[in-house]
């Protein structure tokens, strides 16, 4: 059998990063020289959105330590209506502003704030879909996790994806929420929880 030759001459390059399906689909976007940062893989976002294809458009999203924006500029290709992203470093908000310039994408909002800070001051707003992907370094995850449900940030039947080190203790979920998807893919776990019964 013989391989097809790909006609898409977009792809993802060192600093760069590529929306993989949507409006802006093959988008180049550029990614911060920032330490430990590290967008999720297109191949982990397919995936991702897989899952949420069902629940996905028109929904506000949350993308907690945004880093490059990856996720929440996914979301917003594939229809999200909104997308808060929250990011501390100003390098990486710097960037991420950029990019959301540069799509023209008018449901975005950037705030340049720590992930734990927004949850706990920040007027609450529900979301219908969190994405929680921290530094593996920082080990947030147990904590943002908890002030998500704690403070109720999430609409009900919320999804929250949420992207771990494989080797790292399992994230300690709200006993409110599910279970729906868990995978691994290289040295990344990520999962998909609900808030749904």
């Amino acid at each position: 059998m013989v391989a097809r030759k790909s006609t898409d001459k977009k792809k993802s390059q060192p600093g760069q990063l590529r929306i993989v399906a949507g409006n802006w689909r093959s988008r180049l976007l550029q990614i911060a020289d920032v330490p430990g940062l590290r967008p999720t893989s297109e191949r982990i976002r397919e995936t991702l959105f897989n899952w949420l294809a069902p629940q996905i458009h028109g929904t506000r999203c949350l993308d907690l330590c945004a880093g490059t924006g990856a996720l929440g500029l996914e979301a917003l290709s594939r229809g999200a209506s909104e997308v808060v992203f929250v990011e501390q470093s100003p390098v990486a908000a710097k960037t991420l502003e950029a990019n959301i310039r540069s799509l023209e994408a008018s449901g975005a909002e950037l705030r340049n704030t720590d992930a734990r800070e927004y949850l706990r001051s920040a007027t609450v707003e529900a979301f219908d879909v969190v994405f929680l992907d921290p530094p593996f370094a920082a080990v947030l995850h147990d904590e943002l996790c908890r002030l998500l449900a704690e403070r109720h940030w999430l609409a009900n039947g919320a999804r929250i994806y949420i992207e771990t080190d494989k080797h790292q203790p399992e994230v300690q979920l709200p006993e409110s929420w599910r279970v729906l998807k868990d995978k691994t893919a290289g040295n990344v776990r990520y999962i998909l929880a609900t808030t749904e019964v």
